[in-house]
């Protein structure tokens, strides 16, 4: 049903980065089912910020697979599902952008877990990740690490379909 996804970056724009992590989960609404995990080899420097924030240095990904190494995986872990990230634009866009760079089409239907917090859980000081987890009671762990991440986001989307049944509102 949901394809919960979180990437790590080279840095903030995906017109000048590229992903040096990604973790897909499977989520069925109630727990997740699957998982594809991965560092991914940038060919390219990773900014001094991100390596502060997230641990990930070049190093770490000199040998792991280039993106076009499991774009087939991530075809296939995301298709027939909704892609669902926090902050969907940031890990979209850049898994978008990686799909055109090999020359092949990414569409897949989204749900933003800021914007579906906004909506179902109004008047929160913030909308980050950390925030909202801090807010509603979710163990994250593993932070600015895209697994980790991931599983964040998995719980929050969790209690929003929770939440959001109490409520009466439709998600996806």
């Amino acid at each position: 049903m949901y394809a919960i996804v979180d990437i790590e970056t080279t840095g903030g724009s995906y017109k000048s980065g590229k992903i040096t992590e990604i973790a897909i989960l499977h989520f069925d609404g109630v727990q997740v089912t699957d998982k594809f995990v991965s560092l991914i080899n940038p060919q390219m420097p990773i900014n001094w910020f991100v390596k502060n924030l997230t641990g990930i240095d070049d190093k770490m990904v000199a040998s792991a697979p280039k993106f076009s190494d499991i774009v087939h995986q991530i075809d296939a872990f995301t298709r027939n599902r909704i892609f669902v990230a926090h902050n969907i634009n940031f890990d979209y866009n850049f898994v978008k952008q990686e799909f055109q760079y090999l020359g092949l089409p990414f569409e897949r239907k989204k749900i933003c877990t800021v914007n579906l917090s906004r909506k179902i859980v109004p008047n929160l000081p913030s909308y980050s990740l950390g925030e909202l987890c801090q807010s509603l009671d979710i163990d994250a762990f593993d932070r600015h690490r895209a697994e980790g991440d991931a599983q964040a986001t998995a719980l929050l989307m969790k209690k929003l379909i929770q939440i959001g049944k109490i409520k009466k509102i439709k998600i996806a």
